[in-house]
């Protein structure tokens, strides 16, 4: 029998290590579902400079043999503000239904004269990122990077977001999301505020209050000028995005909303 024991234990290191690679985690989401609109109004200073709509696609996708809600971010400016810069800018995250971490992710950027196209393929059983780029008159580019587990890309981590329970949380309570972008990985403490009633194009709404602390850069004045409001309510849906830029003060503000998974909560006046 004795012969027998290192055979059997390399077959059950192999087998456990099969059943490993195959595990994903699993985050309960009640806020979200296929088929969800939400539109904004997009403010520079006092002038409506552009519009933007996410909206999780109706029909569920398959990346990398996992079932996916495919969430598409469009950004474009008006005629007006054209003048100024003309922005047409795509963001597109396959996210995971079970994990909630993008399968996949896409940006298609015009702004300006800059053109800018990208694909990230994610794998998270050995936590990598393969990255394809295109920018005008450059040759296509593509390059692996290592990644943490469970990272989000831009657009994925507003939805992880909508999936916690701040019900549990205390005001200055700070939580991480580690994320990548622009081929760079980057861990970013979001602190909870508290909760208050905003004034949205949509009406007033009850609100759950983060701060999201930004990286260094040179969009942002410092690290906690953004302010992002989710709906105090099941679906925890963005309704107001607040930002101190180098260039201004930008909001974002939500005008309309389709296909909730559940009734949003107003504010009573």
């Amino acid at each position: 029998m004795k012969k027998f024991f290192p055979v059997i234990l390399i077959l059950t290191v192999i087998a456990f290590g099969f059943v490993t690679k195959d595990r994903m985690r699993t985050i309960p989401n009640e806020s979200f579902s296929s088929g969800e609109v939400l539109k904004y109004k997009v403010h520079y200073g006092p002038i409506t400079a552009a519009e933007a709509v996410i909206d999780v696609a109706p029909n569920l996708h398959t990346i990398n043999g996992r079932p996916c809600y495919r969430a598409t971010v469009t950004g474009k400016t008006n005629s007006s503000f054209d003048l100024f810069i003309r922005i047409r800018d795509t963001w597109q995250s396959y996210i995971d239904t079970a994990a909630i971490i993008p399968q996949r992710s896409f940006r298609n950027i015009e702004e300006g004269n800059y053109r800018k196209r990208e694909t990230v393929d994610f794998n998270h059983y050995n936590n990598t990122a393969f990255v394809e780029k295109k920018k005008r008159n450059k040759n296509k580019e593509s390059k692996n990077f290592k990644v943490p587990t469970n990272v989000q890309d831009i657009v994925s981590g507003f939805y992880y977001m909508r999936t916690l329970d701040y019900d549990k949380m205390r005001v200055g309570d700070k939580f991480n999301i580690q994320g990548f972008f622009d081929e760079e990985n980057f861990n970013m403490e979001v602190t909870y505020r508290g909760k208050e009633v905003v004034s949205t194009k949509a009406g007033n709404i009850k609100a759950i209050k983060l701060t999201p602390k930004m990286p260094k850069n040179e969009m942002f004045k410092d690290g906690n000028s953004i302010f992002v409001y989710l709906s105090d309510d099941q679906n925890k849906i963005p309704v107001l995005i607040e930002a101190e830029m180098f260039v201004g003060s930008v909001k974002v503000n939500l005008y309309e909303y389709k296909n909730l998974k559940h009734k949003i909560l107003l504010a009573q006046n």
